[in-house]
C-alpha cells in the first residue's frame, strides 16, 4: 500500500482504533466502524459489546484486521480491500478477493492480470447468522474520536507508508452481478435466481396442471367407498386429508375433505363447469396404491388393557367402534405411508358421525415417534380420545416397537455428570437448567406495585440494543469468582411493545468459570422482560395483557389486536401466552386471598362450584396415588412448582422438554387458601377416595330438574357414552340423544347412573367467599364435585366460618362432622339453626320461626377457646342458599331467611355472580393445559380480588370520611372552650393548627 491511504476499518498492529467521547452531535461514545443510524451513540461498556460483534465478523490478513464497514459507503454491511477502491458483501468473497486482488504484490494474478477494464462488482447481499456462543477477546480500552458521518468518505482514509513495492499494473475481468426485484413480494434477488424464486414462493400449487407426470402423492385407503389419503400441499410437512372419489357405479361421490376446495367445487358446479376438480380429486384419479388393510384383534387389544395402555371402558368402546365399521363395510383404521416425515405415522380412523373434522366419516390421527406425541382433529394436544385409542391398537398391533420403554443405560448417569458434561452449552439441562430456574425466581422477583411511569406504555421510549446481566460475580459460589465474558446469544432478538417491534438486538449470557452457573439478561427496572432470550417483553405490554384478561380477552385475541394495531407480525399465541405467565410466575404477588373488610378470617361465607370448566382428563390420565397417601399435600410446594414449570418455558422448546412439569394426579394436586387464613402450609386434599367409591355422590339429594340442567351442560362424547351405558339407542343429534336420557330418568337405575357419572367426572372449581365478593379459597377439582371437596377446605383453615353457605348443607355437616367425629365440628344440631323437630319444621313453614344471632353484630365476650376471633362464638351453622331452600325436609332449618342478622345483608347471588363472570373465561381456560390453566386461574382471580377490595377501600373511605371529620372537629373545639380566655395566643394558634391538620387528613 505504498504511496496510498487506507479505509478507517483496516486496522494494522491494533484490533479496534481509540474511542473518545463525542463532543459534535451528543456526549455519547460512537462505533468507529458505523453510522449513528446503524447504531446509536451510548456509553463506552455497550460500545466496547458492540465492537465485539465486529470482532468476529473481522477477516485477519497479515498484520492487518479488516471490519465490516457501516458507514454509508454502501447500503449493505461491507468489506473494503486494502489494495483497490472494491468493496465487498461477503466474508468469503472478501478473501478470495485479497488473495487474487490485481493490486496484492503476493497475488499471482498480479503478473497474469488481463488488460481488458475491469468492472465494479456488486455480491449478493446476505444476512449473517449470529455465531455460536464463544468468550470473545477483551477490548482494550484506546481513546477514539467519532468521524462524522457527514463528511466526505475521502476523510476516512488514513495516511500509511510505504512497506512494500508497487504491484504490477494489470487488470483482470470480473462479470458484474445483476439485481432484479421481485414482482411478488419486492426482495432484491440476483437475476438468474428469479424464476426459481417464482416458482418456489409465488406459484398457486392449485393453479398447477395435476397429470400422470406431477400429482401429489395418494393412498386409496377404502376401495369400497372410494376414500383416498391424500397429501394436502405438494411441498412441506403437511398432513393427509381425505378425499372421496367414486365417479362410477349409481352411488357417484366425489368429495374434498378441504373445506376451501369444497367450496371451490360447488361454485363450480353452480356455474354449470362440472367438470371441474381440486388437486386432491385430481390426484386421487390417478392413484395407483392401496394401504394395506389389517383387521385389529381383541387379544391384541385386550394385552393393551392389561399393560395398563388404557381402560376396561376404553376397550369396550373401541370394541364398539369396531362392530360399527363392520356393519358400514369400512375398515376400522388404515396406516398410510404417503407422509413425507418418516418420524411421523398418519392413521386413518373410521368416525361414523360428520362433522367439522370428519366429513367423510374419517379422521387422520397422527403420531410423532420423536416427541411421543399424539394429534387428533377432534381434540387438543395431551387429550385423549377414541380415535387416538385405535389408532394406538392399530400400532400395537403392527410396529409394537413404537411401544417399548427404553431400558436405563449400562453405566449410570448422574446430574454431576449432566451438567459438566453440558457446562458450555446455553440454555443449559439437567441441574444446571434446575439452577437457574431457582436463581431467577429467588432473585429475579418483580415488584407487585410497579412505579407509575413504569405501567403507562409509551413509544417514546428508547431501549438498549444491547441486553448483557448484570452480574459481575457469581452469586453461589464462596467468595468473589468472577464471571465470563459477556458471551453472544444471539443478534436477532426482538423487544415487543403495545406500538411496535424492535427488532436486531443482541443478548449476552455469562458463566460461572468455577460452578459452570449462567447467567442471563433479566432486569425489570429497563422496563423489559426477558422470556427467552429471542422474545423480551416491555412491561407495559405484559400489564395490558394482564388487563386484557380481566376483561375476559385471551392472549390470543390480544394478539391478533396487536398486530392488527402495529401492522407487524407477533409471535404465536401460545408463545406470548408462556411469556406473559412467566411474567406473572416472577411478579411477587402475596396472594393474600383477602377481604379488607371481613379480615382474613370471615365469619360467613358462602361456596359454590363452576362447572363449566369440566375436567377433560379421564381416570387413566391422572396418576395414581402412592399406598400411603393420606390426603396431606404442601400447598406452598405445590404451586411453587407450578411457578417453576412457568419460569422453565423460556429454556425449553416445548412442554415435552420441561423438568418441572406437572401432571394432575391425586397426591400433588393442591387448592390456594391465603396464608393468614389457612392453618398451615399443608392443606387436604383427598380426591383419591373418589376413585374407590361414589357412594357419597349417589347419597346427595339431586332433584330430577338438576340432574336434566347438569345433563345438558356435558360435552357430545359424554351424552353419547351415558346413552350406551343406559342401554339407550346412541345414533342421531345431540338433541334427540338428550331427550332419550330424559325420558329415562324416571327409572330409579338409569337416575343413579347418570348422576353418577356427571357427579364422578364434572370436575370444576370449588369456590369459598366472603359476603363481599372476595374469593378466600380456591380449589380445582379433578373428580367429582361433592361435599368432600369443601371439607377439604373448611378443615384447612385456621377458623372455620360461623355460617357457611352451601347448596347441599346437610350433605356437608354429615360429611364434615363424619370425618372428626371426636369435635364434631359442625355444631350444634348438625349445623341446623334450631333442633330439628317436628314443631320447629312446621313454624319454619308456616315463616314463624326466627333464629337470632346476636353475636354477627357484636362479639361475644366470653372464655370460649375454641371461639371465633371475630364473633367469639363456636357454633357453626351450614345454611341453603334461597334457591335451594326447601328442597328436602332437613332444609328447612336451614333457611338463609330465618336468621334476621343475614337476611338482608348476604345475598347468596354473590358467587353466581363470580360464575358468570368466570364463565366468559372457559372459551381460552378449557383450551390449555391442567397445569396453565390452574396456574392462569389463581392469577386472575388473585387481580379480580386486588380490583375488588380497592374499591371496597374506596367505598369505606368515602363513607367513613365525613363521620371522623366531624367528630374530630367537634371534640377540638370541645377542648378549645374549655381554655381559658386567659391562654396566650400561642397555645390556641398551636390548637387550630392540630385542627386543620387533622381535617386534611380526614
Amino acid at each position: 500500500m505504498a504511496g496510498t491511504t487506507r479505509h478507517i476499518t483496516i486496522q494494522k498492529h491494533q484490533t479496534f482504533p481509540q474511542l473518545e467521547r463525542c463532543t459534535k452531535c451528543c456526549n455519547n461514545f460512537h462505533c468507529p466502524f458505523c453510522m449513528a443510524s446503524i447504531f446509536k451513540p451510548c456509553r463506552p461498556d455497550k460500545v466496547k459489546l458492540h465492537l465485539k460483534s465486529h470482532c468476529n465478523k473481522a477477516v485477519v490478513h497479515g498484520d492487518f484486521t479488516i471490519h465490516r464497514c457501516g458507514l454509508g459507503c454502501r447500503a449493505s454491511l461491507h468489506y473494503h480491500c486494502m489494495y483497490c477502491p472494491t468493496t465487498i458483501l461477503r466474508r468469503g468473497d472478501f478473501k478470495n478477493h485479497l488473495q487474487v486482488c490485481k493490486r496484492n504484490p503476493n497475488s499471482e494474478s498480479a503478473t497474469k492480470a488481463l488488460s481488458s477494464t475491469s468492472t465494479p462488482v456488486t455480491p449478493p447481499t446476505v444476512i449473517n447468522a449470529p455465531s455460536v456462543i464463544e468468550t470473545a477477546e477483551s477490548i482494550p480500552s484506546i481513546p477514539y474520536t467519532p468521524p462524522n458521518t457527514n463528511t466526505d468518505m475521502t476523510s476516512l482514509m488514513i495516511t500509511d507508508t510505504p512497506s512494500t513495492t508497487t504491484a504490477a499494473a494489470g487488470k483482470f475481468r470480473v462479470r458484474p452481478v445483476i439485481k432484479k426485484r421481485c414482482p411478488s413480494c419486492n426482495i432484491l434477488i440476483n437475476k438468474n435466481n428469479l424464476p426459481k424464486h417464482m416458482e418456489r414462493k409465488h406459484t398457486d400449487q392449485s393453479a398447477l396442471d395435476i397429470s400422470e407426470t406431477f400429482q401429489l402423492t395418494s393412498q386409496c385407503i377404502d376401495d369400497t367407498n372410494g376414500i383416498f389419503a391424500v397429501l394436502k400441499v405438494g411441498k412441506g410437512h403437511g398432513i393427509p386429508l381425505h378425499v372421496q372419489y367414486q365417479a362410477l357405479g349409481e352411488n357417484n361421490r366425489v368429495l374434498c375433505e378441504s373445506s376451501e376446495c369444497q367450496i371451490n367445487i360447488d361454485v363450480a358446479q353452480r356455474s354449470g363447469i362440472t367438470s371441474y376438480q381440486c388437486m386432491h380429486i385430481s390426484a386421487a384419479s390417478f392413484c395407483k396404491s392401496s394401504a394395506e388393510q389389517v383387521s385389529l384383534e381383541e387379544d391384541v387389544l385386550t394385552e393393551m388393557v392389561r399393560g395398563k395402555w388404557f381402560s376396561e371402558k376404553k376397550k369396550k368402546e373401541c370394541l364398539a367402534l369396531q362392530q360399527l365399521a363392520n356393519s358400514s363395510c369400512a375398515p376400522l383404521s388404515v396406516h398410510t405411508s404417503i407422509g413425507i416425515s418418516s418420524a411421523k405415522k398418519f392413521i386413518s380412523v373410521f368416525e361414523p358421525n360428520v362433522s367439522s373434522y370428519s366429513r367423510l366419516g374419517r379422521v387422520m390421527v397422527v403420531y410423532n415417534t420423536k416427541l411421543d406425541s399424539w394429534h387428533c382433529p377432534c381434540t387438543k394436544l395431551r387429550r385423549s380420545c377414541l380415535h387416538k385409542y385405535v389408532a394406538k391398537w392399530h400400532l400395537f398391533q403392527t410396529q409394537r416397537e413404537l411401544f417399548r420403554t427404553e431400558g436405563s443405560p449400562d453405566k449410570p448417569h448422574s446430574e454431576e455428570e449432566d451438567i459438566t458434561d453440558n457446562r458450555h452449552v446455553y440454555p443449559p439441562k439437567g441441574l444446571g437448567l434446575n439452577y437457574m430456574v431457582n436463581y431467577i425466581l429467588q432473585n429475579k422477583k418483580i415488584p407487585a406495585v410497579l412505579p407509575e411511569d413504569m405501567r403507562v406504555p409509551s413509544p417514546l421510549k428508547d431501549y438498549p440494543q444491547n441486553l448483557c446481566p448484570n452480574e459481575t460475580v457469581c452469586q453461589e459460589c464462596p467468595g468473589d469468582v468472577l464471571l465470563s465474558d459477556p458471551m453472544l446469544i444471539t443478534q436477532n432478538a426482538k423487544i415487543l411493545t403495545n406500538w411496535c417491534i424492535i427488532k436486531d438486538v443482541a443478548t449476552y449470557c455469562k458463566q460461572c468459570p468455577q460452578c459452570g452457573m449462567f447467567y442471563r439478561y433479566q432486569e425489570w427496572k429497563d422496563r423489559l422482560h426477558n422470556f427467552n432470550d429471542h422474545i423480551i417483553l416491555d412491561i407495559p405490554l405484559c400489564l395490558t395483557l394482564r388487563n386484557l384478561l380481566q376483561v375476559h380477552t385471551s392472549v390470543s385475541r390480544a394478539v391478533e389486536f396487536l398486530q392488527r394495531t402495529t401492522g407487524v407480525e407477533f409471535p404465536p399465541a401460545d408463545t406470548m401466552l408462556d411469556a406473559y405467565l412467566q411474567f406473572e410466575a416472577l411478579t411477587d404477588h402475596e396472594y393474600k386471598y383477602s377481604c379488607p373488610t371481613c379480615g382474613d378470617h370471615p365469619p360467613v361465607v358462602l361456596m359454590g362450584v363452576h362447572k363449566q370448566t369440566a375436567s377433560p382428563l379421564s381416570e387413566n390420565d391422572i396418576e395414581k396415588p402412592p399406598e400411603d397417601f393420606k390426603g396431606e399435600v404442601s400447598l406452598e410446594e405445590f404451586w411453587e412448582s407450578l411457578s417453576k414449570e412457568m419460569t422453565c418455558r423460556g429454556f425449553v422448546a416445548n412442554a415435552e422438554h420441561n423438568p418441572f412439569a406437572i401432571l394432575p394426579s391425586y397426591h400433588f394436586w393442591a387448592p390456594w387458601i391465603g396464608k393468614n387464613t389457612r392453618h398451615s402450609d399443608t392443606v387436604l386434599n383427598t380426591e383419591f377416595e373418589k376413585v374407590h367409591t361414589s357412594s357419597e355422590i349417589l347419597k346427595m339429594t339431586v332433584t330430577e330438574e338438576r340432574l336434566r340442567e347438569e345433563l345438558f351442560k356435558q360435552k357430545d362424547d359424554v351424552i353419547r357414552t351415558l346413552c350406551i351405558e343406559c342401554d339407550v339407542d346412541s345414533t342421531g343429534s345431540r338433541s334427540d340423544l338428550l331427550l332419550r336420557l330424559c325420558s329415562e330418568l324416571k327409572s330409579k337405575q338409569t337416575c343413579d347412573k347418570i348422576s353418577s357419572k356427571i357427579w364422578s367426572s364434572s370436575g370444576g372449581w370449588g369456590v369459598i367467599m366472603c359476603p363481599c365478593g372476595i374469593v378466600y379459597s380456591l380449589k380445582c377439582n379433578l373428580r367429582a364435585e361433592s361435599p368432600q371437596d369443601f371439607a377439604d377446605l373448611l378443615l384447612s383453615w385456621h377458623h372455620m366460618p360461623n355460617v357457611i353457605i352451601y347448596d347441599f348443607a346437610q350433605a356437608l355437616a354429615k360429611h364434615t362432622n363424619l370425618r372428626v367425629p371426636e369435635k364434631l365440628p359442625i355444631s350444634p344440631f348438625e349445623g341446623c339453626l334450631v333442633e330439628p323437630t317436628q314443631a320447629n319444621k312446621e313454624l319454619a313453614r308456616c315463616g314463624q320461626l326466627k333464629v337470632s344471632l346476636p353475636w354477627l353484630d357484636e362479639k361475644t365476650r366470653g372464655t370460649d377457646p375454641h371461639g371465633h376471633p371475630v364473633t367469639g362464638s363456636a357454633d357453626h351453622y351450614v345454611l341453603c342458599d334461597r334457591s335451594h331452600e326447601g328442597s328436602t325436609d332437613g332444609d328447612v332449618l336451614r333457611k338463609l331467611t330465618l336468621v334476621p342478622q343475614l337476611a338482608d345483608r348476604v345475598s347468596s347471588q354473590i358467587s353466581e355472580q363470580l360464575f358468570a363472570q368466570m364463565k366468559k373465561n372457559d372459551y381460552f381456560l378449557n383450551m390449555s393445559l391442567p397445569s396453565t390453566h390452574l396456574f392462569q386461574m389463581r392469577n386472575i382471580i388473585h387481580h379480580y380480588n386486588e380490583n375488588k377490595a380497592s374499591k371496597l377501600r374506596t367505598r369505606s373511605t368515602k363513607s367513613l370520611a365525613p363521620n371522623l371529620l366531624t367528630e374530630a372537629t367537634l371534640d377540638l373545639f370541645v377542648v378549645i372552650e374549655s381554655l381559658t380566655r386567659s391562654r396566650d395566643d400561642v397555645m390556641e394558634d398551636a390548637i387550630l393548627t392540630s385542627l386543620m391538620v387533622l381535617s386534611s387528613s380526614a
